[in-house]
């Protein structure tokens, strides 16, 4: 069973929105997130939250995007507004759990990239 199913990618013009899903298959984990890597660049943290709800957002897309997480049924969700060319990358799930008391992460998981581009 894969870990982690994303779902929600596509085609959108600049200035429109996309939700991407995230389905964990058993698990809760700590920690739920998605990164992005775009052609030529290093994969980059976009948004992060933890099961009390606490998020971390990078500020390339603090203000347009919005990351929430319903624990109950396992699964992230990533809802994208105000689109731009430069979001344009395959976006991954990230999910793991946390050493109790330190930062290390253990049974990290990723899932399998869903692609979003923003074209006109």
């Amino acid at each position: 069973q894969v870990p982690l199913v994303e779902s929600g990618g596509g085609l959108v013009q600049p200035g429109g929105s996309l939700r991407l899903s995230c389905a964990a298959s058993r698990n809760i984990y700590d920690v739920m997130g998605w990164y992005r890597q775009a052609p030529g660049k290093e994969r980059e943290l976009v948004a992060d939250i933890n099961t009390g709800g606490n998020t971390n957002y990078a500020p390339s897309v603090a203000g347009r995007f919005t990351i929430s997480r319903d624990n109950a049924k396992n699964t992230v969700y990533l809802q994208m507004n105000s689109l731009k060319p430069e979001d344009t990358a395959v976006y991954y799930c990230n999910a793991y759990q946390r050493v109790p008391g330190t930062p290390i992460k253990t049974y990290e998981r990723w899932g399998q990239g869903t692609l979003v581009t923003v074209s006109s």
